[in-house]
């Protein structure tokens, strides 16, 4: 008797509810074995981009007879000042689809165009590492920046080029020394200085406080201090698999004069190392800008982002970035506002640049 023939289950495209813990342990689960994923396809962002900034998430994903095979988190960021548009992700530097198989990441990609137009946003907006659809409209004002570590303090020293390990040593000489920190108490004040510093609206503390509470010690914070004590530089990294990404930093003005930040990467790099990260991302800067000419002289090459659009009520890519001539004024008069101002009024604003 001829057996019959199997018949595979149909493709469903779900959406993650809130608060359901075993289906986000089941996403963290997948996420962990797909190549293409980053740290910020974890479903711990629902909660923080729900619950502190105040956005509805759309983290879709794809089931086969009962298996997960594709996710897709997204957020609608609506807010008068910035507009209307459902990204994968805001407030991250990578997003998009992650999916077993090409078929499953088109039908999450069609979900995803499909709820967008439904929600009405002006655009639709992917931030994939890898390109996807060259007949879509991109942005190319990013780079990222990875690299490996190498093994072993003295070798990973000497492949940092040597205008920049003149300048860990240089902080050596100063006796500046870090540690790892259990809370944000050091950290947000510096950040919160910089950002003001640089004309950019900063995140609230209570912001940092959740990515702590939610990802555990795979968010950490690390403090440079000067041999008197005092903190002068500080960055909040997150891991994932193998990696480490330093991406919230903040430092005071007499930083500089004392290579703190210099010291600081190094120092995380070494720390990182001991926690058994093989890979160091730098994340994104944007071409032509200061922190782009920093990560190149550490001797991290430029790598493109392929940030991808459907554009339904614009006409352009959205340019809601410092480097739109346009936030000049803004920048320049934040820059001078008193730092408990711009603390209490940029949580407001920021949330809707994402």
């Amino acid at each position: 008797m001829q057996a019959e023939p199997c018949t595979e289950s149909p493709l469903q495209i779900r959406r993650l509810e809130s608060g359901d813990q075993l289906m986000s342990q089941r996403w963290d689960a997948f996420v962990l074995t797909q190549p293409e994923a980053t740290f910020f396809h974890r479903a711990g962002w629902q909660h923080v981009l729900q619950q502190v900034l105040r956005h509805d998430s759309y983290f879709l994903y794809a089931e086969e007879g009962g298996r997960l095979c594709g996710v897709l988190p997204l957020a609608h960021v609506k807010t008068w000042l910035f507009g209307n548009a459902l990204v994968g992700l805001p407030f991250a530097v990578y997003g998009g689809v992650v999916a077993t198989r090409p078929e499953v990441a088109s039908a999450l990609e069609q979900a995803a165009e499909s709820l967008a137009q439904r929600l009405g946003v002006a655009h639709l907006e992917l931030r994939n590492r890898t390109l996807r659809h060259s007949d879509w409209p991109s942005q190319d004002l990013y780079v990222g920046f990875r690299k490996a570590l190498e093994p072993g303090d003295a070798a990973r020293l000497q492949a940092i080029p040597r205008k920049q390990r003149a300048m860990v040593r240089k902080g050596q000489g100063h006796g500046l020394h870090s540690a790892v920190d259990s809370g944000v108490q050091r950290f947000f004040p510096l950040y919160a200085n910089s950002m003001r510093r640089h004309g950019t609206p900063a995140l609230s503390r209570r912001y940092f406080e959740a990515l702590l509470a939610t990802f555990g010690t795979d968010c950490e914070v690390l403090t440079v201090s000067t041999a008197q004590g005092q903190p002068v530089s500080s960055v909040l990294s997150f891991y994932f698999r193998d990696e480490v990404l330093p991406y919230y930093a903040g430092d005071l003005p007499e930083a500089r004069a004392l290579a703190a930040n210099d010291y600081k990467y190094w120092a995380l790099m070494c720390h990182a190392s001991q926690r058994g990260a093989t890979v160091f991302d730098y994340g994104r800067s944007k071409q032509g800008t200061g922190s782009y000419a920093f990560k190149k002289n550490w001797g991290f090459v430029p790598l493109p982002l392929h940030y991808e659009y459907q554009l339904y009520k614009r006409a352009a890519v959205p340019q809601n970035n410092p480097a739109n001539r346009g936030f000049a004024p803004l920048i320049a008069v934040w820059r001078r506002l008193p730092l408990g101002v711009a603390n209490w009024l940029g949580p407001h604003i920021v949330r809707g640049l994402g």
